[in-house]
């Protein structure tokens, strides 16, 4: 059974150009509109779990950002959720806006991560119960973030895993990847500042960008995109 669809903001001109569209396409317009609905349909469907990595080198920067994100995940009825630092900015900016703290303490780091990187070197011959610890406290935050989700897709941003490659970029790298094998439902915002990626090898940041689906840098308010592909020598001799 075939019910009318009143479409509010429809106006004539876009009536019109739809109608040209057809008429060469052979088709109805109503064809045309019951494809797209059709469409977005299927995708609303879709479980989304995406994987998103942002770099940034200034507080204000991503406070800005936070902001507008805030707007944005309200519009779209997010989960809005965070982990990270009982004393860094954005979780009292979060907690302000309301978004769910999943963090749960005491918080891995203490707020020195000085007085982290002192206690791994006196313990450097006992690092994999460190890092077993580590893995269980991030799989424990994302438990946490999940439970109180009430079902809702996610708007995540994880300020923990910088506090994590503060200390080793190697460590962060096994968290995303435990992460990766098991996403959850929704937007996952991993963010890192530009401090603790740029004396790090080249083969860990690229495996960095590669974990993840998008990969974002943040300058003032402007937001960029970077796209990483792989090339051959020979690339670097074409116009």
């Amino acid at each position: 059974m075939t019910r009318d669809l009143i479409v509010r903001g429809f106006d004539d001109k876009v009536h019109t150009d739809l109608g040209k569209i057809a008429k060469q396409k052979g088709v109805s317009i109503n064809s045309i509109v019951k494809d797209a609905v059709d469409k977005w349909l299927k995708q609303k469907q879709e479980i989304l779990k995406k994987h998103h990595l942002i770099i940034y080198s200034d507080d204000k920067d991503m406070l800005r950002l936070l902001k507008s994100m805030d707007r944005l995940a309200n519009e779209s009825d997010l989960f809005k959720s965070f982990c990270g630092g009982p004393s860094s900015p954005y979780t009292e900016f979060l907690s302000k806006m309301k978004w769910y703290n999943g963090t749960i303490m005491p918080y891995y780091y203490s707020n020195n991560i000085q007085n982290g990187k002192k206690q791994d070197q006196q313990n450097h011959e006992r690092q994999m119960p460190i890092q077993k610890d580590l893995m269980k406290y991030c799989g424990n935050v994302m438990t946490n973030i999940a439970n109180n989700a009430n079902n809702k897709q996610l708007c995540c941003m994880d300020f923990l895993i910088n506090d994590v490659a503060k200390n080793s970029l190697k460590q962060a790298l096994t968290i995303e990847e435990a992460y990766d094998n098991g996403r959850l439902s929704g937007l996952m915002y991993c963010t890192y500042k530009t401090d603790n990626l740029l004396n790090s090898e080249i083969k860990n940041i690229i495996e960095l960008f590669q974990m993840h689906d998008q990969v974002f840098i943040l300058k003032d308010d402007e937001v960029y995109k970077l796209h990483i592909t792989k090339e051959n020598v020979h690339k670097l001799f074409l116009n």
